[in-house]
């Protein structure tokens, strides 16, 4: 439980889930109308804190600047959409507790806490008339959509590098040569003539010469021929966003007054 002490040091406080999730941050606190305890934050949400959910302060903590509730983020961030603007009704606050699983909000309604002086503000602290909607001060507040753009960083691909084996044939021509039989005659002369009577007169011979030729013989090595990496390098270009931003415009309806000669005064004047 988180008491009415340190309501100013909640303002702005990081908030985190059950799971250590970061959820967002906080906007506003509400407290109980009567023990002045705090109840209720509204918890910024999305980019930029463009949205905002209620988190219960019941089983909640407050340590190190930061404010930790007993429910996961996606749970808070799907609670029940309600305006931040003044106290919670009946019918909003039981809608709460409806969703986190707890009917102890019936017997009290409670009141936002401003950031200067977690004031509760309950219905007796009026200073004005609303004739459309909760009692304010004596001025209407001009409020108009910003439209904040920024960047985040997605996965859009993946790259890999594969190596597989590619065969190709290759030609290359190779000298070779061989023997072959050349038969040669010469007339009997006294140089050769005693080799030439050396045997019988009538015989039968044979003479064998072997012949010898060269044959092609292939050999394959493997070697590195190259290193290849894989990187990534970034293009930096530009990209024309269009969104629709609202904003109010204040008019002056001088229907009511009985000589319509109202003055539209610049404060800034």
């Amino acid at each position: 439980m988180i008491d009415s002490s340190i309501i100013n040091d909640l303002t702005g406080a990081d908030v985190f889930g059950s799971d250590d999730a970061k959820i967002g941050t906080v906007g506003q606190v509400y407290v109980d109308n009567d023990t002045q305890t705090p109840t209720w934050v509204t918890v910024r949400t999305g980019l930029f804190g463009s949205s905002e959910s209620f988190a219960p302060l019941d089983d909640a903590t407050f340590e190190a600047g930061a404010v930790h509730v007993a429910y996961e983020k996606s749970f808070v961030k799907d609670a029940p959409r309600i305006d931040t603007d003044g106290a919670l009704s009946a019918d909003e606050e039981q809608s709460l507790y409806a969703f986190y699983g707890n009917s102890s909000g019936t017997s009290t309604s409670a009141g936002l806490a401003d950031q200067d002086g977690g004031r509760s503000a309950d219905a007796t602290d009026t200073r004005g008339h609303d004739t459309s909607g909760p009692t304010t001060d004596d001025a209407m507040t001009r409020s108009e959509e910003r439209l904040h753009v920024g960047t985040e960083r997605i996965e859009s691909g993946r790259a890999r590098l594969r190596k597989h084996i590619v065969s190709e044939q290759v030609t290359k021509t190779v000298p070779v040569s061989h023997e072959e039989v050349t038969i040669s005659r010469e007339p009997i002369t006294d140089a050769n003539a005693d080799d030439a009577l050396s045997g019988p007169g009538l015989s039968e011979e044979e003479h064998e010469v072997v012949l010898t030729e060269e044959r092609v013989v292939t050999a394959k090595e493997t070697v590195p021929v190259e290193r290849v990496r894989l990187g990534s390098e970034t293009i930096a270009g530009q990209q024309e966003v269009t969104e629709d931003v609202a904003h109010e415009e204040i008019v002056l309806d001088d229907s009511a007054e009985a000589d319509g000669t109202v003055a539209d005064r610049d404060a800034r004047s």
